[in-house]
């Protein structure tokens, strides 16, 4: 779980406390704060509920330019091993080799190579999901809470995002008759001006 005359998006990931990368050239710079951003992978049970899973330790850098609307480089890292559920059981599923596999793979990246404006503070940022060591296209919906040509890099800013996986791409098939093959993912982060 990404303007106003003219701006791209430009996110680098910091690592899950590693160091940050270079600002790109005419930008404005943003930190995820981690105090205040999480995700979500929701997924059908049973065809008739849903199970959850929260994921609430991510980092990265955002950057934001005048110079073009379509240009994007985005590297968020959501850190796996920290996956909570709703119960300790489907929590243990999760996290192991069945779905995350989370003790190999420790880290879900998403990279965006493209964003495209489809609203005064939404866009499309299209790109790739890695998890479980496996890579696939997405594309993530995002909302700001400001509206393109309101931003100058100084004010904190919201965004919501979400995306829609098939589990199946990325080696998750246990229980093909309990859960449900499209998972939804959902990103809520306040981003924090300057922040590295």
């Amino acid at each position: 779980m990404w303007i106003g005359t003219r701006m791209a998006m430009a996110v680098v990931a910091t690592g899950m406390g590693g160091a940050g990368s270079a600002t790109v050239p005419g930008s404005f710079a943003y930190g995820i704060d981690p105090a205040h951003a999480r995700v979500q992978a929701k997924v059908g049970f049973f065809g008739l509920g849903s199970k959850t899973a929260r994921f609430p330790r991510l980092e990265g850098r955002v950057a934001l330019s005048e110079r073009d609307a379509q240009a994007v480089t985005l590297d968020v890292r959501i850190d796996a091993q920290a996956l909570e559920a709703g119960d300790s059981l489907t929590r243990s599923r999760l996290r192991g080799p069945d779905f995350f596999d989370v003790e190999r793979y420790p880290r879900v990246i998403f990279h965006g190579s493209t964003m495209t404006r489809t609203g005064p503070h939404s866009a499309q940022v299209a790109g790739t999901i890695t998890a479980r060591g496996v890579t696939r296209p997405a594309t993530l919906a995002v909302d700001f809470s400001r509206d393109f040509s309101a931003m100058t890099g100084r004010e904190p800013v919201h965004i919501a995002a979400s995306t829609r996986i098939d589990r199946r791409d990325f080696g998750m098939i246990a229980y093909p008759l309990i859960v449900g093959r499209q998972v939804t993912i959902t990103i809520d982060a306040d981003l924090v001006p300057g922040r590295d």
